[in-house]
């Protein structure tokens, strides 16, 4: 794998929107509260366990849904929310993974450079 071909791979897997429905310490929280329930939950539910306003709790799930971070479902009146592990886990798993093959490269790509290196000092 050439050196642009890891950068691309790693801009592939590296979702602005993820990073983004986890970077907010509220939607955090919605996260962990869903999974410390351990099943799906109407925004009523978990506005109630936090000290924000029902409409916000709402677009914070938005958000999180948009993100692949959660799945809503209809359930009568009530939109309940529940946490895509799979899809989550597979997310992180894959930058992980780019990441380890990125640092493999770079680390084969610098050993290249420092041997080309002392070939060059010893030819002077």
């Amino acid at each position: 794998m050439s050196k642009d071909e890891g950068v691309g791979d790693l801009g592939a897997v590296l979702s602005h929107q993820l990073f983004r429905a986890l970077s907010d310490p509220t939607r955090v929280r919605l996260i962990d509260l869903l999974a410390e329930r351990c099943r799906a939950c109407s925004v009523s539910e978990l506005a109630e366990c936090l000290d924000v306003d029902l409409s916000v709790v709402s677009r914070h799930l938005a958000l999180l849904r948009a993100a692949g971070v959660l799945r809503a479902a209809k359930s009568g009146r009530s939109v309940l929310y529940e946490i895509q592990f799979d899809a989550v886990s597979e997310a992180l798993r894959g930058i992980a993974d780019t990441l380890d093959r990125a640092r493999d490269d770079f680390a084969r790509s610098s050993a290249c450079a420092s041997n080309s290196t002392a070939d060059e000092e010893g030819r002077t």
